[in-house]
Protein backbone atom coordinates (compact mmCIF):
# COMPACT_ATOMS: atom_id res chain seq x y z
CA UNK A 1 0.00 0.00 0.00
CA UNK A 2 3.27 2.51 0.62
CA UNK A 3 3.62 2.67 -3.05
CA UNK A 4 0.34 3.68 -3.90
CA UNK A 5 -0.18 7.14 -5.85
CA UNK A 6 -3.07 8.92 -5.52
CA UNK A 7 -4.44 12.51 -7.29
CA UNK A 8 -6.41 14.39 -4.91
CA UNK A 9 -8.34 17.00 -6.49
CA UNK A 10 -10.32 19.79 -5.33
CA UNK A 11 -11.91 23.28 -5.87
CA UNK A 12 -10.73 25.23 -3.29
CA UNK A 13 -13.82 27.41 -1.60
CA UNK A 14 -12.34 31.62 -1.60
CA UNK A 15 -11.03 32.82 1.46
CA UNK A 16 -13.32 35.26 2.54
CA UNK A 17 -16.35 31.84 2.67
CA UNK A 18 -13.88 29.68 5.19
CA UNK A 19 -14.67 26.74 4.54
CA UNK A 20 -14.89 23.17 6.66
CA UNK A 21 -14.49 21.12 3.10
CA UNK A 22 -10.79 22.63 2.74
CA UNK A 23 -9.98 22.09 6.01
CA UNK A 24 -10.78 18.10 5.52
CA UNK A 25 -9.04 17.82 2.44
CA UNK A 26 -5.65 19.33 3.77
CA UNK A 27 -5.98 17.28 6.18
CA UNK A 28 -6.87 14.21 4.56
CA UNK A 29 -4.09 14.82 2.56
CA UNK A 30 -1.64 15.10 5.50
CA UNK A 31 -3.10 12.15 6.81
CA UNK A 32 -2.61 10.07 3.71
CA UNK A 33 1.13 11.10 3.15
CA UNK A 34 1.55 9.83 6.90
CA UNK A 35 0.20 6.44 5.97
CA UNK A 36 3.27 6.26 2.90
CA UNK A 37 0.52 7.09 0.09
CA UNK A 38 1.99 9.43 -2.80
CA UNK A 39 -0.26 12.34 -2.89
CA UNK A 40 -0.50 14.23 -5.64
CA UNK A 41 -2.72 17.48 -4.96
CA UNK A 42 -4.26 18.85 -8.26
CA UNK A 43 -5.82 21.67 -6.67
CA UNK A 44 -7.52 24.65 -7.82
CA UNK A 45 -9.03 27.62 -5.84
CA UNK A 46 -11.97 30.02 -6.15
CA UNK A 47 -9.51 33.09 -5.08
CA UNK A 48 -7.22 32.32 -8.47
CA UNK A 49 -10.38 34.05 -10.28
CA UNK A 50 -9.82 37.47 -10.44
CA UNK A 51 -6.58 36.98 -11.55
CA UNK A 52 -7.36 35.33 -14.80
CA UNK A 53 -6.43 36.19 -18.32
CA UNK A 54 -9.20 38.14 -20.02
CA UNK A 55 -10.24 34.95 -21.87
CA UNK A 56 -10.62 32.62 -19.40
CA UNK A 57 -12.58 35.56 -17.53
CA UNK A 58 -14.75 35.46 -20.18
CA UNK A 59 -15.49 31.58 -20.64
CA UNK A 60 -15.95 31.21 -16.84
CA UNK A 61 -19.63 30.97 -17.02
CA UNK A 62 -19.13 27.87 -18.55
CA UNK A 63 -16.78 26.43 -16.32
CA UNK A 64 -18.99 24.28 -14.28
CA UNK A 65 -19.29 22.14 -17.35
CA UNK A 66 -16.18 22.36 -18.82
CA UNK A 67 -12.98 23.96 -18.50
CA UNK A 68 -10.24 23.48 -20.51
CA UNK A 69 -7.36 25.11 -18.86
CA UNK A 70 -7.63 22.57 -15.79
CA UNK A 71 -8.40 19.36 -17.77
CA UNK A 72 -5.33 19.73 -19.78
CA UNK A 73 -3.38 20.58 -17.01
CA UNK A 74 -5.01 17.06 -15.44
CA UNK A 75 -4.89 14.84 -18.35
CA UNK A 76 -0.53 16.08 -18.73
CA UNK A 77 -0.36 14.90 -14.78
CA UNK A 78 -2.18 11.72 -15.42
CA UNK A 79 -0.18 11.43 -18.50
CA UNK A 80 2.85 11.69 -16.75
CA UNK A 81 2.66 10.40 -13.21
CA UNK A 82 -0.02 7.43 -13.73
CA UNK A 83 -1.75 7.38 -10.66
CA UNK A 84 -3.65 4.39 -9.38
CA UNK A 85 -6.72 6.69 -8.96
CA UNK A 86 -8.20 10.19 -8.60
CA UNK A 87 -9.68 11.42 -5.30
CA UNK A 88 -12.00 14.42 -6.33
CA UNK A 89 -13.70 16.27 -3.74
CA UNK A 90 -15.70 19.73 -4.77
CA UNK A 91 -14.60 20.33 -8.69
CA UNK A 92 -16.66 23.72 -9.10
CA UNK A 93 -16.06 26.02 -10.41
CA UNK A 94 -12.95 25.74 -12.15
CA UNK A 95 -12.47 22.13 -12.39
CA UNK A 96 -15.47 20.71 -13.17
CA UNK A 97 -17.01 17.42 -12.96
CA UNK A 98 -15.16 16.79 -16.93
CA UNK A 99 -12.85 15.19 -14.30
CA UNK A 100 -14.32 12.10 -14.07
CA UNK A 101 -14.09 11.74 -18.54
CA UNK A 102 -10.32 13.28 -18.41
CA UNK A 103 -9.72 10.45 -15.76
CA UNK A 104 -11.68 7.48 -17.10
CA UNK A 105 -9.78 8.48 -21.13
CA UNK A 106 -6.51 7.35 -19.48
CA UNK A 107 -8.46 4.12 -17.39
CA UNK A 108 -7.87 6.22 -14.22
CA UNK A 109 -10.79 5.08 -11.46
CA UNK A 110 -12.48 8.15 -9.94
CA UNK A 111 -13.65 7.92 -6.16
CA UNK A 112 -15.65 11.01 -4.79
CA UNK A 113 -16.13 12.56 -1.41
CA UNK A 114 -19.58 13.60 -0.86
CA UNK A 115 -19.45 16.41 0.73
CA UNK A 116 -23.10 18.57 -0.73
CA UNK A 117 -26.29 17.64 -2.67
CA UNK A 118 -25.24 19.18 -5.47
CA UNK A 119 -25.30 16.32 -8.29
CA UNK A 120 -29.55 17.06 -7.60
CA UNK A 121 -29.13 20.75 -5.84
CA UNK A 122 -27.77 23.84 -7.94
CA UNK A 123 -26.75 25.13 -4.77
CA UNK A 124 -25.95 21.73 -3.15
CA UNK A 125 -27.99 22.45 0.42
CA UNK A 126 -31.23 21.02 -0.19
CA UNK A 127 -32.40 24.60 1.19
CA UNK A 128 -34.12 27.45 0.24
CA UNK A 129 -36.01 30.68 1.42
CA UNK A 130 -35.99 29.46 4.95
CA UNK A 131 -36.90 25.95 4.69
CA UNK A 132 -35.62 22.49 3.33
CA UNK A 133 -36.38 22.06 -0.13
CA UNK A 134 -36.06 18.95 -2.86
CA UNK A 135 -38.02 20.35 -5.70
CA UNK A 136 -35.48 19.23 -8.08
CA UNK A 137 -35.23 15.31 -6.52
CA UNK A 138 -36.15 13.23 -9.18
CA UNK A 139 -36.07 16.02 -12.20
CA UNK A 140 -34.10 15.76 -15.20
CA UNK A 141 -33.66 19.20 -15.54
CA UNK A 142 -33.71 21.70 -12.47
CA UNK A 143 -36.22 24.49 -13.53
CA UNK A 144 -37.19 25.33 -9.99
CA UNK A 145 -33.67 26.02 -9.43
CA UNK A 146 -33.73 28.34 -11.85
CA UNK A 147 -36.94 29.61 -10.95
CA UNK A 148 -36.10 30.42 -7.53
CA UNK A 149 -32.58 31.66 -8.35
CA UNK A 150 -31.53 29.11 -6.08
CA UNK A 151 -27.90 29.83 -6.87
CA UNK A 152 -26.38 32.59 -5.97
CA UNK A 153 -29.52 34.60 -5.92
CA UNK A 154 -29.22 34.35 -10.24
CA UNK A 155 -31.22 33.09 -12.51
CA UNK A 156 -28.73 33.40 -14.96
CA UNK A 157 -26.15 31.50 -13.13
CA UNK A 158 -28.77 28.91 -11.78
CA UNK A 159 -29.99 28.07 -15.19
CA UNK A 160 -26.10 27.44 -16.29
CA UNK A 161 -25.41 25.16 -12.47
CA UNK A 162 -28.87 23.31 -13.81
CA UNK A 163 -27.56 22.70 -17.07
CA UNK A 164 -24.35 21.80 -15.93
CA UNK A 165 -26.12 19.07 -13.51
CA UNK A 166 -28.15 17.96 -16.76
CA UNK A 167 -24.96 17.22 -19.02
CA UNK A 168 -23.13 15.41 -16.02
CA UNK A 169 -25.89 12.78 -14.82
CA UNK A 170 -24.05 10.52 -17.05
CA UNK A 171 -20.67 11.76 -15.30
CA UNK A 172 -21.50 11.65 -11.88
CA UNK A 173 -23.44 7.68 -12.64
CA UNK A 174 -19.91 6.57 -13.73
CA UNK A 175 -17.73 7.47 -11.11
CA UNK A 176 -16.41 4.03 -9.91
CA UNK A 177 -16.62 4.72 -5.89
CA UNK A 178 -18.27 7.25 -4.28
CA UNK A 179 -17.69 7.95 -0.23
CA UNK A 180 -20.62 9.58 1.21
CA UNK A 181 -19.53 11.20 4.80
CA UNK A 182 -22.75 9.87 6.11
CA UNK A 183 -25.95 6.94 5.86
CA UNK A 184 -27.85 10.51 4.75
CA UNK A 185 -25.74 10.91 2.39
CA UNK A 186 -25.49 7.71 1.21
CA UNK A 187 -29.37 7.71 0.98
CA UNK A 188 -29.01 10.45 -1.21
CA UNK A 189 -26.78 9.57 -3.53
CA UNK A 190 -28.92 5.74 -3.91
CA UNK A 191 -32.14 8.31 -4.33
CA UNK A 192 -29.75 9.91 -7.48
CA UNK A 193 -29.34 6.17 -8.71
CA UNK A 194 -26.22 5.28 -7.93
CA UNK A 195 -25.69 1.42 -6.41
CA UNK A 196 -25.36 0.63 -3.08
CA UNK A 197 -22.28 -1.41 -3.97
CA UNK A 198 -20.19 1.85 -5.29
CA UNK A 199 -21.12 3.47 -2.06
CA UNK A 200 -18.65 3.56 1.09
CA UNK A 201 -20.00 5.67 4.18
CA UNK A 202 -16.91 7.44 5.80
CA UNK A 203 -16.81 10.29 7.59
CA UNK A 204 -14.37 12.98 7.83
CA UNK A 205 -10.73 12.87 10.12
CA UNK A 206 -9.72 16.20 11.65
CA UNK A 207 -6.48 16.04 13.26
CA UNK A 208 -6.44 15.61 16.91
CA UNK A 209 -5.55 18.82 19.06
CA UNK A 210 -5.90 16.71 22.11
CA UNK A 211 -8.35 16.91 24.92
CA UNK A 212 -9.01 19.85 27.28
CA UNK A 213 -8.01 18.64 30.76
CA UNK A 214 -10.02 21.64 31.88
CA UNK A 215 -13.66 22.00 32.38
CA UNK A 216 -15.08 25.19 30.63
CA UNK A 217 -18.64 27.09 31.48
CA UNK A 218 -21.28 28.11 29.21
CA UNK A 219 -22.22 27.73 25.18
CA UNK A 220 -20.33 28.19 21.76
CA UNK A 221 -21.44 28.66 18.64
CA UNK A 222 -19.27 28.76 15.49
CA UNK A 223 -20.42 28.44 12.22
CA UNK A 224 -21.09 30.77 9.52
CA UNK A 225 -23.48 33.60 10.35
CA UNK A 226 -26.00 32.70 8.12
CA UNK A 227 -29.69 31.15 8.57
CA UNK A 228 -29.30 27.64 8.19
CA UNK A 229 -26.98 27.08 10.58
CA UNK A 230 -29.26 28.13 12.77
CA UNK A 231 -28.16 31.31 14.73
CA UNK A 232 -31.52 33.56 14.95
CA UNK A 233 -32.78 30.00 16.22
CA UNK A 234 -30.16 29.62 18.79
CA UNK A 235 -30.75 33.70 20.03
CA UNK A 236 -34.38 33.21 20.11
CA UNK A 237 -34.37 30.08 22.37
CA UNK A 238 -31.73 31.85 24.42
CA UNK A 239 -33.80 34.72 24.70
CA UNK A 240 -36.50 32.30 26.68
CA UNK A 241 -34.50 32.20 29.50
CA UNK A 242 -33.40 35.27 31.95
CA UNK A 243 -30.09 36.66 31.72
CA UNK A 244 -27.25 34.78 32.61
CA UNK A 245 -29.74 31.52 33.56
CA UNK A 246 -27.93 29.25 31.27
CA UNK A 247 -24.44 30.78 31.44
CA UNK A 248 -22.49 32.43 28.89
CA UNK A 249 -23.42 32.02 24.93
CA UNK A 250 -20.27 32.67 22.96
CA UNK A 251 -20.74 33.26 19.25
CA UNK A 252 -18.05 32.85 16.53
CA UNK A 253 -18.30 33.32 12.73
CA UNK A 254 -19.12 36.01 10.46
CA UNK A 255 -22.12 36.24 7.71
CA UNK A 256 -25.16 38.23 6.93
CA UNK A 257 -26.80 37.44 10.59
CA UNK A 258 -23.52 39.26 12.01
CA UNK A 259 -25.48 42.46 12.88
CA UNK A 260 -28.37 40.38 14.62
CA UNK A 261 -25.58 38.60 16.24
CA UNK A 262 -24.01 42.09 17.75
CA UNK A 263 -27.24 43.68 18.74
CA UNK A 264 -27.86 40.70 20.62
CA UNK A 265 -24.92 40.75 22.35
CA UNK A 266 -25.29 44.95 22.82
CA UNK A 267 -28.39 43.84 25.07
CA UNK A 268 -27.67 40.82 26.78
CA UNK A 269 -24.41 40.43 29.35
CA UNK A 270 -24.49 36.47 28.76
CA UNK A 271 -24.14 37.02 25.27
CA UNK A 272 -20.28 37.51 23.58
CA UNK A 273 -19.68 38.18 20.00
CA UNK A 274 -16.16 37.01 19.31
CA UNK A 275 -16.09 37.57 15.70
CA UNK A 276 -14.56 35.64 13.12
CA UNK A 277 -11.84 33.24 14.69
CA UNK A 278 -9.09 31.26 13.11
CA UNK A 279 -8.70 27.25 13.90
CA UNK A 280 -6.33 27.63 16.88
CA UNK A 281 -8.73 30.67 18.22
CA UNK A 282 -11.77 28.43 17.68
CA UNK A 283 -9.84 25.58 19.78
CA UNK A 284 -9.07 28.05 22.08
CA UNK A 285 -13.23 28.58 22.56
CA UNK A 286 -14.42 25.36 22.53
CA UNK A 287 -11.76 24.84 25.47
CA UNK A 288 -13.45 27.57 27.25
CA UNK A 289 -16.99 26.44 26.81
CA UNK A 290 -18.65 23.29 28.32
CA UNK A 291 -20.98 22.38 25.50
CA UNK A 292 -21.06 23.58 21.30
CA UNK A 293 -24.41 24.08 20.12
CA UNK A 294 -24.92 23.02 16.23
CA UNK A 295 -28.22 23.90 15.47
CA UNK A 296 -28.42 23.64 11.35
CA UNK A 297 -31.91 23.69 9.83
CA UNK A 298 -31.32 22.43 7.04
CA UNK A 299 -29.48 18.63 6.14
CA UNK A 300 -25.88 19.79 7.04
CA UNK A 301 -24.08 16.57 5.55
CA UNK A 302 -21.22 16.57 8.49
CA UNK A 303 -20.47 19.88 10.15
CA UNK A 304 -16.87 20.07 10.95
CA UNK A 305 -17.21 22.13 14.13
CA UNK A 306 -19.12 19.06 15.47
CA UNK A 307 -16.42 16.92 14.89
CA UNK A 308 -13.64 19.98 16.23
CA UNK A 309 -15.84 19.99 19.44
CA UNK A 310 -15.69 16.25 20.20
CA UNK A 311 -11.95 16.14 19.58
CA UNK A 312 -11.66 18.84 22.84
CA UNK A 313 -14.31 16.49 24.54
CA UNK A 314 -16.90 19.14 24.50
CA UNK A 315 -20.48 17.54 24.16
CA UNK A 316 -22.69 19.22 21.36
CA UNK A 317 -26.77 20.09 21.58
CA UNK A 318 -27.66 19.92 17.92
CA UNK A 319 -30.57 19.70 15.71
CA UNK A 320 -31.99 16.30 13.87
CA UNK A 321 -30.95 17.61 10.14
CA UNK A 322 -28.56 15.94 8.24
CA UNK A 323 -25.14 14.66 9.42
CA UNK A 324 -25.57 15.54 13.30
CA UNK A 325 -27.00 13.58 14.78
CA UNK A 326 -24.71 10.54 13.59
CA UNK A 327 -21.92 12.67 14.69
CA UNK A 328 -23.49 13.26 17.94
CA UNK A 329 -24.66 9.53 18.23
CA UNK A 330 -27.02 7.85 20.31
CA UNK A 331 -30.93 7.77 19.60
CA UNK A 332 -34.10 9.94 19.27
CA UNK A 333 -36.46 10.08 21.58
CA UNK A 334 -34.77 9.73 24.91
CA UNK A 335 -32.45 11.11 27.39
CA UNK A 336 -34.01 14.59 28.47
CA UNK A 337 -36.88 14.69 31.69
CA UNK A 338 -40.21 14.98 30.72
CA UNK A 339 -40.36 17.90 32.59
CA UNK A 340 -37.89 19.77 30.88
CA UNK A 341 -40.66 20.44 28.39
CA UNK A 342 -39.26 19.44 25.05
CA UNK A 343 -41.29 17.41 22.67
CA UNK A 344 -41.60 13.84 22.21
CA UNK A 345 -39.03 12.31 19.88
CA UNK A 346 -37.11 15.63 19.95
CA UNK A 347 -34.07 14.83 22.19
CA UNK A 348 -31.35 12.33 21.64
CA UNK A 349 -30.54 10.31 24.67
CA UNK A 350 -26.77 10.69 26.35
CA UNK A 351 -24.59 8.75 28.76
CA UNK A 352 -25.36 5.18 28.87
CA UNK A 353 -26.21 5.02 24.64
CA UNK A 354 -23.06 6.31 24.38
CA UNK A 355 -24.28 9.99 23.36
CA UNK A 356 -22.14 12.62 22.71
CA UNK A 357 -24.96 15.06 23.86
CA UNK A 358 -28.58 15.93 22.99
CA UNK A 359 -30.16 15.80 19.81
CA UNK A 360 -33.38 18.78 19.44
CA UNK A 361 -35.66 19.44 17.16
CA UNK A 362 -34.76 22.31 15.04
CA UNK A 363 -37.85 24.52 16.83
CA UNK A 364 -37.16 27.29 19.30
CA UNK A 365 -39.44 25.27 21.85
CA UNK A 366 -36.94 22.10 21.55
CA UNK A 367 -33.89 24.48 21.19
CA UNK A 368 -34.87 25.94 24.50
CA UNK A 369 -35.22 22.92 26.79
CA UNK A 370 -32.34 21.77 24.93
CA UNK A 371 -30.29 24.34 26.40
CA UNK A 372 -31.76 23.89 29.88
CA UNK A 373 -30.57 20.07 30.28
CA UNK A 374 -27.68 20.73 28.58
CA UNK A 375 -26.39 23.25 30.94
CA UNK A 376 -26.82 20.84 33.49
CA UNK A 377 -25.21 18.33 32.13
CA UNK A 378 -22.57 19.00 29.71
CA UNK A 379 -19.70 19.03 32.42
CA UNK A 380 -20.84 14.87 32.66
CA UNK A 381 -20.43 14.26 29.15
CA UNK A 382 -17.01 15.81 28.52
CA UNK A 383 -15.08 12.05 28.76
CA UNK A 384 -17.95 10.80 26.19
CA UNK A 385 -17.46 13.52 23.77
CA UNK A 386 -13.31 12.13 23.56
CA UNK A 387 -14.01 8.85 23.74
CA UNK A 388 -16.49 9.16 20.41
CA UNK A 389 -13.96 11.19 18.71
CA UNK A 390 -11.13 8.50 19.60
CA UNK A 391 -13.46 5.79 18.40
CA UNK A 392 -15.09 6.96 15.01
CA UNK A 393 -13.80 10.13 13.99
CA UNK A 394 -9.83 10.09 14.60
CA UNK A 395 -6.97 10.01 11.63
CA UNK A 396 -5.91 6.29 12.79
CA UNK A 397 -9.10 4.88 12.49
CA UNK A 398 -10.72 6.59 9.48
CA UNK A 399 -7.26 6.56 7.34
CA UNK A 400 -7.54 3.06 7.85
CA UNK A 401 -10.97 2.98 6.09
CA UNK A 402 -9.83 5.29 3.51
CA UNK A 403 -6.80 3.09 2.25
CA UNK A 404 -9.29 -0.38 2.00
CA UNK A 405 -11.32 1.91 -0.08
CA UNK A 406 -8.62 2.76 -2.51
CA UNK A 407 -7.35 -0.75 -2.35
CA UNK A 408 -10.86 -2.04 -3.58
CA UNK A 409 -11.08 0.65 -6.50
CA UNK A 410 -7.62 0.46 -7.45
CA UNK A 411 -7.93 -3.63 -7.86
Amino acid sequence: MSAMKVLVAHNRYAAAAPSGENIVVDAEIAQLRAAGVTVLPFLRSSDEIGDLPAAQRALLPLSPIYNGPSQRALDEVLRTERPDLVHLHNPYPLLSPWVVRTAHRRGVPVIQTVHNYRQVCAPGLYFRDGHVCHDCRGKAFGLPAIRHACYRGSRAQSAIMATTLAVHRGTWRSVDRYVALTDAIAGHLRDYGIPADRISVKPNAITDPGAVATAGDGFLVACRLVPEKGVGLVLDAWRRHGDGELGNLRIAGDGPLRPLVESVAAGRADVTYLGPLGRSDTFAAMAASACVIMASTWDDPLPTVVLEALATGRPVLGTAMGGIPYLVGGSTGAGIPADAGVPTGAAGAAGATGAAGWIVEPTVEAVSAGLKVAAAGAGSLAATARLRYERNFSPDVLVDRLLDIYREVAR
